[in-house]
């Protein structure tokens, strides 16, 4: 029997498996179980084991009823028997009526004392209620429109299904409030019965047929109220369903429909059972929208009508019970755990994962790191290698062990390449030979993966000797392979053993060698080696001797130059730009160095160095014939005409001429100038266009023979009557600009000696150096007070003589200084 359970289970998954794929790819929102073999009977024998049954016939149950707490149960039978008690105490009422009771419905609040209520339903719908003395009451609240096939209680409001239509009773005014008639009058009520549900207090949904109402209850005005119910039913919406209903159940804002479908074979063409569905539906105002809908395999769906189904369901927990004659299928809400269930078994793992992650604290069967391996797993089988190794640093994360069985798995399909970019190198570390595998999976077939692997990785993670040692073997094959001794080097330096590292760098000329010295202080060991650096790359390598002259001399680099002199001519050079003085010693060796390899900097060198034997320098340059270092050197020398006559003479440049003898600033040099330009027209004209402004171009235009013909004479003589006119122009604006500003000093300084002088007690007189005020205020007084505020009592100056009538103060004139020649006085 519970194999047959077992395998009926398993149909029920199956078949609903099966409806997904066919109807949609999307995730269901429900999951099923089906309760063990022989359930309803169980419910029927306890039930009926409450119940006050005398006879040994079994008895059928019609239905069950709970109140909100789960404390009560009323339950009613085929013979009529009705019993309503306590689950957990001895509260009890049972009653026998001489015909079957076919619905029962306890008050929701039964466990309160004021609410001990509950209806049944046969032919009539009657109301029991506890009186005050504990005696029950009954009371007929409808009959006379055929039997009541459905109640539901919520709150202050029954509602009950016959066969004429749907009403709604309140239970504290005591009044029905509304009759909603069914739509489809040829069908059998007792085929296919009204389903009711209550998604709240106010709301009932009524499904009959193929119809279905949501159904809101409102207050009704005040001003409306007259004689009629105070409250009234309003249809919100109302839509039609593709199949016969059997069952309604709220979820939330939408609404869980239980169908009895019925479809015609292709074979025979006649109609036949199918399985129940169970569809989940968004109501709309006139419409629906089907959210997701799932077929069920219950036991014996080939012979059910669509009264055998019902559908019962909890509000707390999302339960929804698909009750059949021979079955119970429970139905609730999917939980993550049921999420990622669906999504493992699409194989969306990385969906699966991210939804684990987020609701980690919630899953209950997954755990995350089983998700992410299955997830690596899936994509190897792909063959998306890549992805899956990337994917190990997020899932594997510091667990080692893990990561040393991920690699092994790797190198087993020959894909160790592909999780070497992504091996931890920090936290954790693995074992030395999971690394030490990688780089001899490298070195046999990638040299330059190879070489980027022990660029990136710490040398600490492997046997670095071990590492060194396959690299050797590898160049005894290939020993001109720059990857190879280009890692090796780098090899040699995580070992500290930089002499051969830096031997590597030089005979492979790497950029990296300045920077092996600079870090690892290697200048000792480059002492012989300065030609191999300078020249791999002279500028680099003069600027690190430069850099660290107290770890290599001056000296000694000159030293180890001294057979390549072009590479000496550049170090000396550089040393001579960050420093003339230096290098003084070596400045002579430079004249020649300088002539030989860079003569475009002989000159700036001669005119910068004050360390230079001229004598030497004039020797040298006159063996190569260098005229303008020559002139340059002649005119330090002294031998300003002899430069100017090289100039004339060996360059024949009569621009360069005039420049050299204007910065000579010599009236012998320009008569010289003249002297040498007289018989040469092309010079004449030159100095006509130069001259003007050192020497009187008279002076020229008289020595200029007669009948000569000058090139652009008249140019140059306008050029001069030019600047001639210029000159005069400036000569007159300087003099305007200076009689105005004359003018204007000379207003202001009357202006200044025109104010008065402050006078007090603290003044004194500059010859008897008393107080130049008297004490006594009355006394008559006289003060003299020169512009230069020099002041004197008038009897303390001398008397002014006939051939000098003016008066001067006596300090400023003995002073020469002009302000004491204007004088105020002040008398009393």
């Amino acid at each position: 029997m519970a194999e047959a359970e077992e395998q009926e289970t398993e149909s029920l998954e199956e078949s609903t498996d099966e409806s997904e794929e066919e109807e949609s790819e999307e995730e269901p929102k429900l999951k099923y179980e089906r309760l063990s073999n022989g359930v309803t009977e169980i419910l029927q024998k306890d039930a009926a084991s409450c119940m006050t049954v005398h006879d040994k016939s079994p008895v059928k149950i019609n239905q069950i009823s709970l109140d909100e707490s789960g404390e009560h149960m009323g339950v009613c039978s085929e013979d009529g028997k009705v019993q309503v008690f306590g689950l957990y105490s001895g509260e009890e009422f049972h009653e026998t009526f001489d015909c079957p009771i076919k619905i029962i419905a306890v008050h929701p609040q039964y466990v309160r004392s004021s609410c001990k209520q509950f209806v049944t339903g046969g032919k009539k719908l009657l109301l029991f209620e506890r009186s005050w003395m504990s005696r029950w009451k009954s009371s007929v609240l409808h009959e006379g429109e055929g039997n009541i096939r459905s109640v539901k209680w919520r709150g202050h409001l029954i509602a009950w299904a016959n066969n004429m239509g749907v009403k709604i009773f309140d239970i504290t005014s005591k009044q029905r409030i509304t009759n909603v008639p069914r739509d489809d009058i040829s069908l059998r009520p007792d085929m296919y019965p009204c389903s009711l549900c209550w998604k709240d207090n106010v709301t009932l949904i009524i499904g009959w047929g193929t119809s279905v109402k949501i159904c809101s209850v409102k207050e009704r005005h005040a001003s409306e109220m007259r004689d009629l119910p105070s409250r009234y039913v309003e249809i919100v919406s109302q839509f039609e369903t593709e199949f016969y209903i059997s069952g309604l159940a709220p979820l939330c804002d939408q609404l869980v429909v239980l169908s009895y479908v019925k479809e015609v074979s292709e074979k025979t063409e006649r109609e036949y059972c199918a399985r129940p569905r169970l569809d989940i539906i968004q109501p709309l105002a006139e419409t629906c929208e089907e959210i997701s809908s799932d077929a069920l395999t219950v036991r014996g769906f080939q012979e059910n009508e669509c009264r055998d189904y019902h559908l019962e369901y909890s509000e707390g927990e999302s339960l929804f019970y698909i009750v059949s004659p021979r079955d119970v299928v429970v139905a609730k809400e999917r939980d993550q755990d049921d999420h990622i269930d669906w999504l493992l078994e699409k194989k969306k793992y990385e969906e699966a994962l991210m939804a684990a992650e987020i609701s980690q604290r919630n899953i209950k069967r997954h755990k995350i790191l089983d998700i992410g391996l299955a997830y690596i797993n899936h994509l190897v089988e792909k063959g998306d290698y890549d992805i899956a190794a990337r994917k190990c640093q997020k899932i594997l994360g510091k667990n080692a062990a893990l990561w040393e069985y991920e690699v092994y798995k790797f190198k087993e399909i020959g894909q160790l390449k592909a999780i070497s970019p992504y091996l931890p190198r920090g936290d954790p570390v693995l074992k030395p030979l999971i690394y030490e595998m990688i780089l001899h999976e490298f070195l046999e077939s990638d040299y330059e993966g190879f070489a980027t692997l022990i660029r990136e990785w710490p040398g600490d993670l492997y046997n670095n000797s071990v590492i060194v040692q396959a690299v050797r073997d590898h160049l005894k094959k290939d020993s001109q392979n720059r990857t190879l001794l280009k890692t090796l080097a780098e090899l040699y330096t995580y070992d500290k053993n930089y002499g051969n590292a830096l031997e590597i760098y030089l005979t492979l000329r790497h950029k990296d060698v300045f920077q092996l010295i600079h870090k690892h202080n290697l200048f000792s060991s480059i002492k012989d080696k300065i030609v191999l650096l300078m020249d791999f790359d002279s500028e680099k390598a003069v600027d690190m001797l430069l850099d660290n002259e107290d770890k290599i001399s001056i000296k000694k680099v000159v030293e180890e130059l001294e057979d390549r002199p072009e590479l000496q001519h550049v170090y000396l050079h550089k040393l001579f730009k960050r420093d003339h003085h230096k290098g003084q010693r070596y400045h002579e060796k430079q004249i020649s160095l300088y002539a030989e390899y860079d003569r475009p900097n002989l000159l700036p060198f001669l005119r910068d160095s004050t360390h230079c034997p001229l004598e030497k320098a004039l020797e040298i340059c006159q063996q190569r014939n260098f005229v303008e270092e020559t002139v340059y050197l002649l005119s330090r020398m002294g031998n300003s005409r002899s430069a100017l006559k090289m100039i004339m003479e060996e360059l024949h440049d009569v621009d360069k001429a005039i420049e050299f003898a204007k910065e000579q600033d010599d009236g012998e040099l320009w008569e010289d100038l003249i002297l040498y330009s007289i018989d040469k027209p092309p010079f004449i004209t030159g100095l006509l266009n130069n001259i003007g402004t050192h020497v009187d171009p008279i002076l020229l235009i008289h020595r200029i023979k007669e009948g000569m013909e000058i090139p652009n004479l008249r140019d140059s003589l306008v050029k001069i009557l030019q600047d001639y006119n210029l000159q005069i122009l400036l000569r007159e604006g300087c003099k305007k600009i200076l009689v105005a500003d004359s003018l204007s000093l000379l207003k202001k300084m009357h202006r200044t000696q025109m104010k008065g002088v402050l006078v007090d007690e603290e003044n004194i007189c500059e010859s008897c150096l008393s107080p130049i005020l008297p004490s006594d205020a009355a006394k008559p007084f006289s003060v003299v007070i020169f512009h230069c505020r020099h002041m004197f009592h008038k009897e303390c100056l001398p008397v002014p003589s006939m051939a000098s009538p003016a008066q001067f103060c006596n300090i400023c004139s003995a002073k020469h200084r002009g302000p004491g020649s204007a004088i105020l006085e002040m008398k009393k």
